[in-house]
C-alpha cells in the first residue's frame, strides 16, 4: 500500500486563513467556500492552489447479488451504460464534456466484455482492468477471493499512476452496487443494516424489504470478514475495490479527490480504514437521496458541498460540484486583498 502522510500543517493553515480573511470582503462572507479554499490549499500545499488536468474515473463492474433481485434493473444495464458513457450520452458524459473533465471508464468486471478503446478528440476512453465477469453472490459466500481483491486494488493504483493532473473525480457503474456499499457501511462503520439500505435504482418498499433480507444473509454468511480488506473482498464489488486502490494512490500523490455519492463513498470508507489520512485529501461533492449516504458521510466526518436529491451515481454529483472547486482556487489566487486593492478594511 502506498505511503499516505498526514497533511496537518499548522503554519500553512494559518497563512491560508490569513489570506482568506484579508480578501476584500467581510470576515467569513464567502461562507463554506472559504472552508473549501482552505482545504484545497492544504491538500495541494499552496497559498495559491491551481487545479489542472482534472480526471474523471468511472469504474464499472457487475455483482453476483444482482441475481437475487436487489435492483430494479437487470445486470445487462451495466454494459449498456458503459457503452452509453463512451458514446457521450450519459449524464456524466455530458457533464464531463461541459466542464472539460477527461473521462476514463474502466471495465473492472462487467459481465459482458467490452473491447478496450482509446479516446479520440477528447471523447471518453475505455480501459480494461477486468478481474472476472462480475463478482460471486455475497449471500452465499465471499464476493471475491483475497487475490482478486488485491488485484483490483493494484489495478486502481496503476490506473491513477497513468493519469495526468492533480485532481481525481470518482464515478462508478454497476447494477447491484448500492448493495455492496450498504454492506460495507454496515460492516465497517457498525451502522444498522436497516439504516444502510435504500431504493437504489428505484425499488418499491417490498423490493427494499427483499433487498434488506438478502443483504442480512450476506452479512451473516461473511460474519468473519471484519477487517477492511477482508470485508471488501467478501462484501464489495470489483469496481469498489478498484476505486479503493485509485483513492489510495491519489492520496499518496496528494491529488484532490472529489467523492461522488454512496458507492464511491464506500471505496473511500475502505481506504480510510486502511489509511486514516485519506479523508484529508477528499472533497465530498453532495449528499445523495440514497438512504445510507448520510450515514456514510457521518462515518467519514464529511460535509458535502451540495444537496440536490441526486441518486444517479456515475460521478454526476462530482462533476456538478467541480465548478465550486475551480471557483475556490480562483478566488484564493485572484481576489484582491484590502491592502492590494486600496480598500479600507474593517474598523478596529
Amino acid at each position: 500500500m502506498p505511503v499516505i502522510d498526514d497533511l496537518h500543517d499548522a503554519a500553512l493553515a494559518a497563512r491560508l486563513q490569513h489570506v482568506i480573511d484579508h480578501k476584500t470582503k467581510p470576515l467569513g462572507a464567502l461562507g463554506r467556500l472559504e472552508a473549501l479554499m482552505l482545504r484545497l490549499g492544504l491538500i495541494l500545499g499552496s497559498e495559491a492552489p491551481a487545479l489542472h488536468a482534472p480526471q474523471m474515473l468511472v469504474c464499472a463492474a457487475d455483482h453476483g447479488l444482482a441475481a437475487r433481485g436487489v435492483s430494479a434493473y437487470p445486470s445487462d444495464v451495466t454494459w449498456q451504460m458503459v457503452e452509453n458513457f463512451l458514446a457521450g450520452g450519459a449524464a456524466v458524459s455530458v457533464l464531463a464534456r461541459q466542464h472539460g473533465l477527461a473521462l476514463t471508464v474502466a471495465d473492472c468486471g462487467v459481465a459482458r466484455q467490452i473491447p478496450e478503446r482509446e479516446a479520440l478528440a477528447g471523447a471518453p476512453r475505455l480501459v480494461s482492468r477486468r478481474i472476472a465477469a462480475g463478482t460471486q453472490d455475497a449471500s452465499s459466500g465471499p464476493a471475491m477471493s483475497a487475490q482478486q481483491c488485491r488485484q483490483a486494488l493494484a489495478n486502481g493504483m496503476a490506473i491513477v499512476r497513468g493519469l495526468p493532473g492533480n485532481v481525481l473525480l470518482l464515478g462508478e457503474m454497476g447494477i447491484g452496487n448500492t448493495s455492496a456499499a450498504s454492506l460495507l457501511l454496515s460492516r465497517l462503520a457498525g451502522v444498522p443494516l436497516a439504516d444502510c439500505v435504500g431504493a437504489g435504482t428505484g425499488l418499491d418498499e417490498a423490493g427494499i424489504a427483499r433487498k434488506r433480507a438478502v443483504l442480512q444473509q450476506a452479512l451473516d454468511t461473511n460474519a468473519a470478514a471484519t477487517e477492511p480488506l477482508a470485508a471488501l473482498a467478501a462484501l464489495g464489488g470489483f469496481e469498489v475495490a478498484t476505486l479503493t486502490g485509485a483513492v489510495l494512490q491519489a492520496a499518496a500523490e496528494r491529488r484532490v479527490i472529489v467523492v461522488d455519492g454512496f458507492i464511491t463513498g464506500a471505496a473511500v470508507l475502505v481506504a480510510a480504514r486502511l489509511a486514516p489520512q485519506v479523508p484529508q485529501r477528499c472533497v465530498f461533492a453532495h449528499r445523495s437521496g440514497e438512504r445510507g449516504h448520510g450515514r456514510m458521510l457521518d462515518a467519514l466526518r464529511a460535509e458535502p458541498l451540495l444537496e440536490l436529491g441526486l441518486r444517479l451515481g456515475e460521478g454526476s454529483g462530482a462533476a456538478l460540484a467541480w465548478p465550486l472547486l475551480e471557483s475556490a482556487c480562483r478566488v484564493l489566487r485572484e481576489m484582491a486583498s484590502f491592502e492590494s486593492a486600496g480598500v479600507a478594511g474593517p474598523s478596529a
